[in-house]
Protein backbone atom coordinates (compact mmCIF):
# COMPACT_ATOMS: atom_id res chain seq x y z
CA UNK A 1 0.00 0.00 0.00
CA UNK A 2 1.16 3.53 -0.77
CA UNK A 3 0.81 4.86 2.78
CA UNK A 4 1.40 8.58 2.05
CA UNK A 5 -1.23 8.42 -0.69
CA UNK A 6 -3.56 6.52 1.62
CA UNK A 7 -3.43 9.01 4.51
CA UNK A 8 -3.77 11.87 2.02
CA UNK A 9 -6.88 10.29 0.49
CA UNK A 10 -8.49 9.46 3.85
CA UNK A 11 -7.80 12.96 5.14
CA UNK A 12 -9.35 14.67 2.13
CA UNK A 13 -12.34 12.36 2.27
CA UNK A 14 -13.05 13.14 5.95
CA UNK A 15 -11.92 16.73 6.33
CA UNK A 16 -12.30 18.17 2.81
CA UNK A 17 -9.00 20.04 2.98
CA UNK A 18 -5.41 19.64 1.85
CA UNK A 19 -3.10 18.15 4.52
CA UNK A 20 0.57 18.37 5.31
CA UNK A 21 2.09 14.87 5.24
CA UNK A 22 4.98 13.87 7.50
CA UNK A 23 7.03 10.68 7.43
CA UNK A 24 8.94 9.68 10.56
CA UNK A 25 10.85 6.38 10.57
CA UNK A 26 11.34 3.59 13.04
CA UNK A 27 14.87 2.68 14.03
CA UNK A 28 17.29 -0.11 14.75
CA UNK A 29 20.31 0.02 17.04
CA UNK A 30 23.32 -1.74 15.54
CA UNK A 31 25.42 -1.89 18.71
CA UNK A 32 25.49 -0.21 22.12
CA UNK A 33 22.80 -1.68 24.37
CA UNK A 34 22.05 -0.53 27.94
CA UNK A 35 24.74 2.13 27.51
CA UNK A 36 22.36 5.09 27.16
CA UNK A 37 21.44 5.45 30.84
CA UNK A 38 25.12 5.10 31.70
CA UNK A 39 25.88 8.23 29.63
CA UNK A 40 27.61 6.12 27.00
CA UNK A 41 27.26 5.71 23.25
CA UNK A 42 24.62 4.18 20.98
CA UNK A 43 24.70 3.53 17.22
CA UNK A 44 21.18 3.67 15.77
CA UNK A 45 19.87 4.14 12.23
CA UNK A 46 16.52 5.14 10.81
CA UNK A 47 14.91 2.50 8.59
CA UNK A 48 12.45 2.26 5.72
CA UNK A 49 9.49 1.52 8.01
CA UNK A 50 7.75 4.67 9.17
CA UNK A 51 4.75 6.42 10.69
CA UNK A 52 2.89 8.75 8.31
CA UNK A 53 0.66 11.57 9.50
CA UNK A 54 -1.58 13.74 7.33
CA UNK A 55 -2.51 16.86 9.28
CA UNK A 56 -4.03 20.34 9.05
CA UNK A 57 -5.57 22.88 11.46
CA UNK A 58 -9.07 22.07 12.67
CA UNK A 59 -12.08 24.23 11.80
CA UNK A 60 -13.35 24.10 15.38
CA UNK A 61 -11.92 23.90 18.90
CA UNK A 62 -11.45 20.12 18.76
CA UNK A 63 -8.74 17.81 17.51
CA UNK A 64 -10.20 15.09 15.28
CA UNK A 65 -7.82 12.17 14.87
CA UNK A 66 -8.14 9.00 12.79
CA UNK A 67 -5.97 5.90 13.34
CA UNK A 68 -6.45 4.35 9.93
CA UNK A 69 -4.75 1.05 10.73
CA UNK A 70 -7.02 0.53 13.76
CA UNK A 71 -10.17 1.90 12.15
CA UNK A 72 -10.51 4.08 15.23
CA UNK A 73 -11.10 7.77 15.96
CA UNK A 74 -10.52 10.17 18.83
CA UNK A 75 -11.50 13.73 19.67
CA UNK A 76 -10.15 16.12 22.30
CA UNK A 77 -9.60 19.78 22.98
CA UNK A 78 -5.89 20.71 23.08
CA UNK A 79 -6.46 22.53 26.38
CA UNK A 80 -8.27 19.56 27.97
CA UNK A 81 -5.89 16.62 27.59
CA UNK A 82 -6.62 13.47 29.59
CA UNK A 83 -4.89 10.09 29.02
CA UNK A 84 -7.07 7.72 27.02
CA UNK A 85 -7.52 3.97 27.65
CA UNK A 86 -7.31 3.54 23.87
CA UNK A 87 -3.57 4.04 24.13
CA UNK A 88 -2.64 5.41 20.72
CA UNK A 89 -4.06 8.95 21.26
CA UNK A 90 -1.76 9.40 24.26
CA UNK A 91 1.30 9.67 22.01
CA UNK A 92 -0.29 12.59 20.15
CA UNK A 93 -1.66 14.23 23.29
CA UNK A 94 1.72 13.91 24.98
CA UNK A 95 3.35 15.89 22.18
CA UNK A 96 0.66 18.61 22.29
CA UNK A 97 1.04 18.74 26.08
CA UNK A 98 4.82 19.22 25.90
CA UNK A 99 4.62 21.84 23.17
CA UNK A 100 2.15 23.87 25.18
CA UNK A 101 4.25 23.56 28.35
CA UNK A 102 7.25 24.79 26.37
CA UNK A 103 5.38 27.90 25.29
CA UNK A 104 4.25 26.81 21.83
CA UNK A 105 0.45 27.29 21.61
CA UNK A 106 -0.49 24.11 19.78
CA UNK A 107 -4.08 24.52 18.64
CA UNK A 108 -6.69 22.06 17.47
CA UNK A 109 -5.74 20.00 14.43
CA UNK A 110 -7.10 17.16 12.36
CA UNK A 111 -4.96 14.20 11.41
CA UNK A 112 -4.92 10.74 9.88
CA UNK A 113 -2.16 8.34 10.93
CA UNK A 114 -0.90 5.08 9.45
CA UNK A 115 2.32 3.18 10.00
CA UNK A 116 4.23 0.16 8.75
CA UNK A 117 6.62 0.11 11.73
CA UNK A 118 5.95 -3.26 13.40
CA UNK A 119 4.49 -2.76 16.87
CA UNK A 120 6.36 -4.59 19.61
CA UNK A 121 9.38 -5.46 17.46
CA UNK A 122 11.74 -3.01 19.12
CA UNK A 123 11.78 -0.59 16.18
CA UNK A 124 10.25 2.27 18.20
CA UNK A 125 6.87 2.67 16.55
CA UNK A 126 5.84 5.03 19.36
CA UNK A 127 8.80 7.37 18.83
CA UNK A 128 8.07 7.45 15.10
CA UNK A 129 4.51 8.61 15.80
CA UNK A 130 5.56 11.18 18.39
CA UNK A 131 8.21 12.67 16.13
CA UNK A 132 5.91 12.86 13.13
CA UNK A 133 3.34 14.84 15.13
CA UNK A 134 5.93 17.14 16.75
CA UNK A 135 7.62 17.79 13.39
CA UNK A 136 4.28 18.37 11.67
CA UNK A 137 2.96 20.84 14.23
CA UNK A 138 6.26 22.73 14.05
CA UNK A 139 5.80 22.96 10.28
CA UNK A 140 2.14 23.97 10.43
CA UNK A 141 2.76 26.78 12.92
CA UNK A 142 6.12 27.95 11.56
CA UNK A 143 7.73 27.86 15.00
CA UNK A 144 11.20 26.90 13.67
CA UNK A 145 11.89 24.72 16.71
CA UNK A 146 15.38 23.14 16.33
CA UNK A 147 15.36 19.42 15.60
CA UNK A 148 17.12 18.51 18.83
CA UNK A 149 14.48 20.41 20.80
CA UNK A 150 11.76 18.47 18.98
CA UNK A 151 13.53 15.24 19.94
CA UNK A 152 13.60 16.25 23.61
CA UNK A 153 9.92 17.26 23.51
CA UNK A 154 8.94 13.93 21.96
CA UNK A 155 10.94 12.02 24.56
CA UNK A 156 9.32 13.97 27.40
CA UNK A 157 5.90 13.25 25.87
CA UNK A 158 6.55 9.53 26.24
CA UNK A 159 8.16 9.87 29.67
CA UNK A 160 5.52 12.08 31.25
CA UNK A 161 2.20 11.66 29.41
CA UNK A 162 2.49 8.07 28.18
CA UNK A 163 4.47 7.02 31.26
CA UNK A 164 7.31 5.10 29.59
CA UNK A 165 10.75 6.08 30.89
CA UNK A 166 12.58 5.68 27.58
CA UNK A 167 15.94 7.25 26.81
CA UNK A 168 16.48 9.74 24.04
CA UNK A 169 17.88 7.34 21.41
CA UNK A 170 14.57 6.36 19.78
CA UNK A 171 13.32 9.86 19.07
CA UNK A 172 16.81 11.04 18.15
CA UNK A 173 17.28 8.30 15.55
CA UNK A 174 13.85 8.94 14.05
CA UNK A 175 14.54 12.65 13.51
CA UNK A 176 18.28 12.62 12.76
CA UNK A 177 18.48 9.49 10.60
CA UNK A 178 20.51 9.75 7.39
CA UNK A 179 20.27 7.45 4.39
CA UNK A 180 23.05 4.85 4.22
CA UNK A 181 24.52 6.03 7.54
CA UNK A 182 24.40 5.07 11.18
CA UNK A 183 24.71 7.82 13.76
CA UNK A 184 26.86 7.60 16.86
CA UNK A 185 25.14 9.48 19.66
CA UNK A 186 26.94 10.53 22.81
CA UNK A 187 24.19 10.12 25.40
CA UNK A 188 25.91 12.56 27.78
CA UNK A 189 26.59 15.55 25.53
CA UNK A 190 24.10 14.67 22.72
CA UNK A 191 26.89 15.25 20.22
CA UNK A 192 26.56 12.98 17.21
CA UNK A 193 28.59 11.74 14.26
CA UNK A 194 27.46 9.97 11.08
CA UNK A 195 29.29 6.91 9.77
CA UNK A 196 28.67 5.37 6.34
CA UNK A 197 27.07 1.94 6.54
CA UNK A 198 27.76 -0.11 3.44
CA UNK A 199 24.41 -1.68 2.51
CA UNK A 200 25.54 -2.87 -0.92
CA UNK A 201 24.56 -6.54 -0.91
CA UNK A 202 23.72 -6.53 2.83
CA UNK A 203 20.31 -6.41 4.47
CA UNK A 204 19.37 -5.62 8.05
CA UNK A 205 17.17 -8.50 9.20
CA UNK A 206 15.22 -8.63 12.46
CA UNK A 207 14.13 -12.04 13.69
CA UNK A 208 11.24 -11.68 16.13
CA UNK A 209 11.19 -14.25 18.94
CA UNK A 210 7.50 -13.58 19.56
CA UNK A 211 8.11 -13.43 23.32
CA UNK A 212 8.33 -10.67 25.90
CA UNK A 213 9.10 -12.08 29.30
CA UNK A 214 7.55 -10.38 32.33
CA UNK A 215 11.02 -9.86 33.83
CA UNK A 216 11.80 -7.01 31.44
CA UNK A 217 10.60 -3.97 33.39
CA UNK A 218 11.76 -4.98 36.85
CA UNK A 219 15.12 -6.25 35.60
CA UNK A 220 15.69 -3.03 33.65
CA UNK A 221 15.31 -1.02 36.85
CA UNK A 222 17.59 -3.45 38.66
CA UNK A 223 20.33 -3.03 36.03
CA UNK A 224 20.21 0.75 36.37
CA UNK A 225 20.53 0.46 40.14
CA UNK A 226 23.40 -2.05 39.86
CA UNK A 227 25.33 0.27 37.54
CA UNK A 228 24.79 3.17 39.96
CA UNK A 229 26.09 1.01 42.81
CA UNK A 230 29.21 0.27 40.80
CA UNK A 231 29.77 3.99 40.20
CA UNK A 232 29.60 4.61 43.95
CA UNK A 233 32.38 2.08 44.52
CA UNK A 234 34.58 3.77 41.92
CA UNK A 235 33.86 7.26 43.23
CA UNK A 236 35.63 6.37 46.48
CA UNK A 237 38.85 6.30 44.45
CA UNK A 238 38.04 8.97 41.86
CA UNK A 239 35.23 11.45 42.65
CA UNK A 240 35.34 12.66 39.03
CA UNK A 241 33.66 9.44 37.89
CA UNK A 242 30.04 10.50 37.29
CA UNK A 243 28.93 7.39 35.45
CA UNK A 244 30.33 4.22 33.92
CA UNK A 245 31.09 6.34 30.86
CA UNK A 246 34.04 7.70 32.86
CA UNK A 247 35.37 4.26 33.85
CA UNK A 248 37.71 1.91 32.00
CA UNK A 249 38.67 -1.75 32.30
CA UNK A 250 41.82 -0.86 34.23
CA UNK A 251 40.11 0.87 37.16
CA UNK A 252 37.46 -1.84 37.36
CA UNK A 253 40.08 -4.58 37.46
CA UNK A 254 42.21 -2.65 39.95
CA UNK A 255 39.37 -2.47 42.46
CA UNK A 256 37.65 -5.76 41.61
CA UNK A 257 37.83 -7.11 45.16
CA UNK A 258 35.67 -4.25 46.39
CA UNK A 259 32.81 -5.20 44.08
CA UNK A 260 30.10 -7.73 44.55
CA UNK A 261 30.82 -10.14 41.64
CA UNK A 262 27.41 -9.45 40.09
CA UNK A 263 27.92 -5.68 40.19
CA UNK A 264 31.40 -6.09 38.72
CA UNK A 265 30.01 -8.03 35.75
CA UNK A 266 27.32 -5.44 35.09
CA UNK A 267 29.85 -2.62 35.11
CA UNK A 268 32.42 -4.47 33.03
CA UNK A 269 29.81 -5.19 30.35
CA UNK A 270 28.94 -1.49 30.03
CA UNK A 271 32.58 -0.40 29.90
CA UNK A 272 33.38 -3.04 27.26
CA UNK A 273 30.26 -2.25 25.23
CA UNK A 274 31.24 1.40 24.97
CA UNK A 275 34.71 0.36 23.82
CA UNK A 276 33.18 -2.10 21.32
CA UNK A 277 30.99 0.59 19.86
CA UNK A 278 33.88 3.01 19.36
CA UNK A 279 35.92 0.23 17.72
CA UNK A 280 32.93 -0.69 15.54
CA UNK A 281 32.82 2.90 14.27
CA UNK A 282 36.48 2.54 13.30
CA UNK A 283 35.49 -0.62 11.40
CA UNK A 284 32.87 1.34 9.48
CA UNK A 285 35.39 4.05 8.68
CA UNK A 286 37.53 1.36 7.02
CA UNK A 287 34.54 -0.30 5.36
CA UNK A 288 35.28 -3.48 7.33
CA UNK A 289 31.82 -4.99 7.74
CA UNK A 290 33.17 -8.40 8.76
CA UNK A 291 34.88 -6.97 11.83
CA UNK A 292 31.79 -4.92 12.61
CA UNK A 293 29.69 -8.08 12.51
CA UNK A 294 32.02 -9.91 14.90
CA UNK A 295 31.63 -7.08 17.40
CA UNK A 296 27.87 -7.62 17.24
CA UNK A 297 28.40 -11.23 18.32
CA UNK A 298 30.67 -10.07 21.15
CA UNK A 299 27.99 -7.60 22.22
CA UNK A 300 25.45 -10.41 22.45
CA UNK A 301 27.82 -12.56 24.47
CA UNK A 302 28.23 -9.74 26.97
CA UNK A 303 24.49 -9.12 27.18
CA UNK A 304 23.92 -12.83 27.75
CA UNK A 305 26.73 -13.68 30.17
CA UNK A 306 27.61 -10.46 32.02
CA UNK A 307 24.55 -8.24 31.87
CA UNK A 308 22.17 -11.23 31.84
CA UNK A 309 19.32 -9.65 29.88
CA UNK A 310 18.99 -12.25 27.15
CA UNK A 311 16.70 -15.28 27.12
CA UNK A 312 16.76 -18.79 25.57
CA UNK A 313 14.83 -17.68 22.48
CA UNK A 314 17.22 -14.83 21.69
CA UNK A 315 20.26 -17.01 22.38
CA UNK A 316 18.93 -19.72 20.10
CA UNK A 317 18.47 -17.36 17.17
CA UNK A 318 21.92 -15.80 17.56
CA UNK A 319 23.60 -19.19 17.88
CA UNK A 320 21.72 -20.42 14.79
CA UNK A 321 23.49 -17.79 12.67
CA UNK A 322 27.05 -18.42 13.84
CA UNK A 323 27.77 -21.09 11.21
CA UNK A 324 25.88 -19.23 8.47
CA UNK A 325 28.40 -17.77 6.02
CA UNK A 326 25.82 -15.30 4.75
CA UNK A 327 25.40 -13.73 8.21
CA UNK A 328 28.05 -11.16 9.09
CA UNK A 329 26.86 -10.49 12.63
CA UNK A 330 23.94 -10.94 15.00
CA UNK A 331 22.90 -9.96 18.52
CA UNK A 332 19.84 -9.32 20.65
CA UNK A 333 18.47 -5.79 20.25
CA UNK A 334 16.66 -3.75 22.86
CA UNK A 335 16.07 -4.10 26.57
CA UNK A 336 16.13 -7.88 26.51
CA UNK A 337 14.15 -10.89 27.75
CA UNK A 338 12.46 -11.18 24.35
CA UNK A 339 11.93 -9.10 21.25
CA UNK A 340 14.19 -9.36 18.20
CA UNK A 341 17.68 -10.23 17.17
CA UNK A 342 19.30 -7.90 14.64
CA UNK A 343 21.30 -9.59 11.90
CA UNK A 344 23.43 -8.43 8.97
CA UNK A 345 22.66 -10.84 6.14
CA UNK A 346 23.79 -10.99 2.52
CA UNK A 347 20.88 -10.10 0.24
CA UNK A 348 20.71 -13.31 -1.74
CA UNK A 349 20.49 -15.48 1.38
CA UNK A 350 17.77 -13.69 3.34
CA UNK A 351 14.76 -15.78 2.29
CA UNK A 352 16.55 -19.12 2.59
CA UNK A 353 17.99 -18.21 5.98
CA UNK A 354 14.59 -17.22 7.31
CA UNK A 355 12.89 -20.37 6.09
CA UNK A 356 15.46 -22.62 7.76
CA UNK A 357 15.52 -20.52 10.93
CA UNK A 358 11.71 -20.54 11.05
CA UNK A 359 11.52 -24.33 10.90
CA UNK A 360 14.33 -24.84 13.41
CA UNK A 361 12.88 -22.27 15.84
CA UNK A 362 9.46 -23.91 15.68
CA UNK A 363 10.98 -27.27 16.59
CA UNK A 364 13.33 -25.94 19.28
CA UNK A 365 11.10 -23.33 20.92
CA UNK A 366 7.60 -24.24 19.81
CA UNK A 367 6.97 -20.74 18.49
CA UNK A 368 6.37 -19.02 15.20
CA UNK A 369 9.21 -16.83 13.97
CA UNK A 370 8.61 -13.51 12.23
CA UNK A 371 11.06 -11.58 10.08
CA UNK A 372 11.36 -7.88 9.28
CA UNK A 373 13.90 -6.51 6.83
CA UNK A 374 15.08 -2.97 6.44
CA UNK A 375 17.39 -0.57 4.72
CA UNK A 376 18.73 2.64 6.23
CA UNK A 377 16.80 5.75 5.28
CA UNK A 378 16.56 9.46 6.09
CA UNK A 379 14.88 10.78 9.23
CA UNK A 380 11.67 12.73 9.74
CA UNK A 381 10.61 14.92 6.82
CA UNK A 382 7.71 16.42 4.91
CA UNK A 383 6.41 14.24 2.08
CA UNK A 384 5.57 16.27 -1.01
CA UNK A 385 2.70 15.28 -3.30
CA UNK A 386 5.13 14.38 -6.07
CA UNK A 387 6.70 11.74 -3.83
CA UNK A 388 3.54 9.62 -3.81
Amino acid sequence: MNIPGHVHSVFQSHFKSRPLIIRSPGRVNLIGEHTDYNEGFVLPAAVDKAAYVAMAPSDDAYCHWIASDLNDTFETRPDELTPSPKGWPNYLMGVVDQLRKAGYPAGAFNCVISSDVPVGAGMSSSAALECSVAFGLNQLHGWNIPKMELVKLAQKAENEFVGVKCGIMDQFASVFGKKDHVVRLDCRSLEYTYFPFLMDGIRIVLLDTGVKHSLADSEYNDRRAQCEEGVRVLQKHNPAIRSLRDAGREILLRHRREFDPLIFNRCMYVVEENARLLAACDDLGRGDMLSFGQRMYSSHNGLRDMYEVSCPELDYLVSFTITEEAVLGARMMGGGFGGCTINLVRDEAVDDLFERARKAYQIAMGRELKMYTGIIEDGTAVIEDAQF
